[in-house]
């Protein structure tokens, strides 16, 4: 089967809060994990070959043009085709929820009398599986080991060379319903319900969950589309939040920098935290405060970086060598190593997300159990701080002393004092405090260059790093302290590319990152410098990269990681929690006025 490769912005995402799926603005749904975000994919042809899986649901003639949508304020994706022979609308969804991972696509006939043409290719496993078929009663179940999925739809269906295939004509006021159940193999079949109905229901869920945001700042639209997109990557069984819903995107066409993006990692978890709470979502960030308290229970030392979406631990890595990979972006990987990664900043991260929840929340904010977990968290930083660690970018080289970690550890310490302070909480908190000051002092000494004028990546070295660009929005430094304002100079004169920011210089041997060169434009890190802009008084300019950024979602709203300027595409996984966080922070840092906000110390975290 021939196909076009579709560029990563030409997708949009429907879930259903246990997983996700990514559907093509040419009718196909390449991407399916099932049950959960970090199992085994149903459709896997994002990942280089159709025969992988792939559902394709599409005019069979001439189409002129394609417009799409969601439907305002939801998670419902409607597609509209314009063709030789008339119009016709895909509506699809995943239900909120039943027992089974439902997708549903409804083909809605608008004008004329359109032929259309269904191409389903169920595979497990990552498209290593092709499952066992069945054809009972006007349905089609395919079955292989644990995995089972059932297709019910009206339309007659029949099987050719490995895939079930179907032709059918739509009229205007005809809708005709498609239901794909995935459930597990050892279950009875999943009970019918009424499609149109449940596409009903689930856009009332949506709505409700919609009218629940308390944001009344600038670019309320973009802001809510990020919001719904955040929830949409929340694992509603256990509140973990996911980073992505996919694996091995990759950062630079052709290069090996492709990873998996499917779990929760304390860092970007904590920042959805933060985007959720603008938006007045308390049910959520409470549901996450508990996962996090199971997730890192045990020893401080044992603290990971990320953690499976019920908390697990065990995130090995290893490669799909039978997935050729997007546009031949290889490897395809399957867990991550970085698990295993021993980073500084994450303590920070942590320890600042659970007082902003006491000083948001008030009562309901406290856990019984968090204090006690955060002491022993701080005791193991204060024990580990002053070694080299891998960093915010999960590099693949040697361990260094890296600038913004060290400034996250100072958050970690920093924040601890104001919960004794603020909370009447027990802890040495002098101790604390020479602590935390002895950070600062260090990192000021060694992490900034007189002759870069500008803050560096590690110690002792003439690399600059976009991260340090978090220093004033934690309350490190003000935004407008003269060591702040020669590092954002460097930064627009040495990471800058076309308007946007990179994260740091890659180098051919590999030398920064331990990996090859080659990466787009880091859209967070973007975010973080129209921050600054805005703490250091220049709010015009602060609210440019800010428009340009908004600028680069697709036609549906969505981010990846990354931005190819050169060639006008996106890049990394996608839809990327990481830069909707940051989209929903600037604009509400921006909605204040553009200046730093009174309580510019605690603003992000």
């Amino acid at each position: 089967m021939k196909t076009k490769t579709l560029k990563i912005e030409e997708y949009a995402l429907i879930g259903d809060t246990h997983t996700a799926a990514l559907v093509g603005n040419d009718g196909s749904i390449d991407w399916m994990c099932a049950p959960r975000f970090d199992s085994g994919a149903v459709f896997a042809a994002l990942l280089g070959n159709p025969e992988n899986g792939r559902w394709k649901l599409a005019p069979a003639g001439g189409i002129q043009s394609v417009e799409r949508h969601y439907v305002k304020d939801t998670l419902v994706l409607e597609t509209i085709f314009h063709t030789d022979d008339g119009d016709v609308k895909i509506t699809d969804c995943m239900p909120i929820r039943s027992r089974s991972v439902d997708v549903l696509r409804i083909v809605e006939g608008l004008s004329g009398r359109v032929p259309m043409h269904m191409d389903l290719r169920v595979r497990f496993d990552y498209g290593s599986v092709i499952p066992w078929l069945e054809h009972t009663h006007g349905e089609l179940r395919a079955v292989a080991g644990p995995d089972a999925v059932l297709l019910r739809t009206p339309v007659d269906t029949h099987g050719a060379n490995n895939s079930t295939v179907a032709d059918f004509v739509v009229e205007a006021g005809d809708k005709v319903p498609f239901v794909l159940a995935h459930y597990p193999s050892h279950e009875p079949l999943p009970r019918a319900a009424d499609p149109l109905r449940t596409v009903k229901e689930t856009i009332r869920w949506w709505h409700a969950w919609s009218s629940q945001c308390t944001y009344e700042g600038e670019w309320r639209d973009e802001v809510m589309r990020s919001l719904i997109t955040l929830k949409a990557l929340t694992y509603a069984p256990t509140g973990g939040i996911v980073a992505a819903p996919t694996t091995s995107l990759p950062e630079w066409i052709g290069s090996v920098r492709n990873w998996d993006y499917r779990y929760c990692w304390l860092r970007d978890a904590t920042l959805t935290l933060f985007s959720l709470t603008i938006g007045g979502y308390t049910e959520e960030a409470l549901a996450w405060r508990d996962w996090l308290i199971r997730a890192i229970a045990g020893e401080p030392e044992d603290l990971q970086i990320m953690y499976g979406v019920g908390g697990e631990r065990r995130l090995s890595e290893f490669d799909v060598d039978w997935l050729p990979g997007y546009e031949g972006s290889a490897p395809v990987r399957v867990g991550n190593a970085a698990s295993e990664q021993f980073q500084l900043d994450v303590y920070g991260e942590v320890l600042a997300t659970l007082y902003r929840t006491r000083k948001r929340m008030g009562d309901i904010g406290t856990h019984h159990d968090s204090w006690d977990l955060e002491k022993a968290l701080l005791a193991s930083l204060e024990r580990r701080w002053r070694q080299p660690d891998d960093g915010i970018w999960e590099v693949r080289g040697q361990r260094q002393h890296f600038v913004h970690s060290k400034v996250m550890a100072w958050l970690a310490f920093d924040r601890a004092i104001r919960n004794v302070s603020e909370f009447g909480l027990d802890g040495p908190a002098k101790r604390w405090a020479k602590v935390r000051d002895e950070i600062h002092a260090q990192v000021c000494a060694e992490g900034f260059d007189p002759e870069l004028g500008a803050f560096t990546q590690a110690y002792g070295s003439k690399q600059l790093d976009a991260s340090v660009l978090m220093a004033p929005l934690v309350g490190f430094l003000p935004g407008n302290d003269p060591r702040m304002v020669g590092t954002v100079k460097a930064i627009e004169r040495e990471l800058m590319h076309d308007g946007y920011v990179m994260r740091y210089k890659t180098q051919p041997g590999g030398e920064v990152d331990g990996l090859p060169e080659g990466e787009g434009a880091f859209l967070p890190c973007s975010f973080w410098l129209a921050d600054c802009y805005a703490n250091m008084g220049r709010e015009d300019d602060a609210r440019a990269l800010f428009e340009r950024l908004i600028a680069l979602s697709n036609d549906v709203g969505l981010l990846a990681e990354e931005y190819d300027p050169a060639a006008g595409r996106q890049l990394g996984n996608f839809p990327q929690a990481f830069t909707h966080i940051c989209l929903v922070n600037t604009a509400a840092h921006l909605s204040q006025g553009g200046s730093a906000p009174k309580d510019q110390a605690h603003f992000r975290i």
